[in-house]
């Protein structure tokens, strides 16, 4: 794309969001940049980069900030659905309050978004919607069942809307990160659980996992790749003429998604065993 282009961008507080932001705006893209707290925005919007409040859990949110680029432009040129968090418990001890905030906004807020910006891509005749997967959307480790999940349906609704929304100019594609050297880890391990359920059977478990995640999962040694590197494929998939479907990222993130496709499910089972810590039993 040589024409600069309204570029819609959610979840950009930190990450890979605030990153992506920032590249789009020093290609001359006419970019804005949302968050749940407008607060952490500050320093984009000394940059001169438009900032506005959305959070992806609530509809009125969403709408008015929609409308607001599109009363400034005409439309939404690109939207990169990137808000998201990790919640990582073990299946038995995640409430159906925590599951459902992580579908809220994983899912449900990336949908809405796609189903707001997409009347004016269709006026428009064009359109770009990116949605931030994960390499954890083609298989589930032990303690990331939900997390993993949202990234599943992620790649689900991805397939579908990428077919519905051709006819009409507009284009779907999916950025699938391996491990990335960003915030994400900390964010992880914060909701991992404490208190009451730091013991019983999954206690060891989730201080092994806390540990993994904290220390070693997000490193360059254990294959993480750079935010920079992270961000240069986020801005290949908005701006790119003509974009793949999927863009994975990191070595890793394609290893392991190959192996998930061509492995028995019993010889993936063990790269799982190998690569992360389970509940000891009793």
């Amino acid at each position: 794309m040589s024409t600069p282009r309204t570029v819609l961008i959610t979840g950009c507080s930190t990450g890979l969001g605030r990153q992506a932001a920032l590249a789009l705006h020093r290609l001359g893209h006419r970019v804005h940049a949302t968050a749940r707290r407008p607060g952490t925005l500050a320093g984009l919007s000394d940059l001169g980069i438009a900032t506005l409040p959305l959070d992806v859990t609530d509809e009125a949110s969403m709408a008015a900030a929609v409308a607001a680029v599109e009363e400034a432009h005409g439309q939404v040129d690109v939207l990169v659905n990137n808000a998201a968090y990790g919640l990582h418990r073990p299946v038995e001890l995640a409430s159906p309050e925590e599951v459902r905030a992580q579908f809220d906004t994983n899912v449900f807020g990336l949908v809405r978004m796609a189903q707001l910006v997409l009347p004016g891509m269709r006026r428009a005749g064009h359109g770009r919607i990116v949605n931030i997967s994960s390499m954890g959307g083609r298989f589930s480790p032990p303690g990331g069942a939900f997390y993993h999940a949202t990234k599943h349906a992620v790649e689900a609704i991805s397939d579908s809307l990428r077919l519905e929304v051709a006819p009409f100019g507009v284009e779907v594609v999916v950025v699938q990160p391996g491990p990335t050297m960003t915030e994400f880890g900390g964010t992880a391990v914060g909701t991992m659980p404490g208190g009451a359920h730091h013991g019983g059977p999954y206690g060891s478990f989730t201080t092994e996992l806390a540990e993994l995640y904290a220390t070693r999962a997000f490193t360059r040694r254990n294959g993480a790749v750079t935010a920079e590197t992270a961000t240069r494929v986020v801005v290949r998939a908005a701006t790119v003429r003509r974009p793949r479907a999927r863009y994975a990222i990191g070595a890793m993130a394609r290893g392991t998604m190959i192996a998930k496709r061509l492995l028995p499910d019993a010889a993936f089972d063990a790269i799982m065993r190998s690569a992360f810590p389970l509940p000891k039993a009793a």
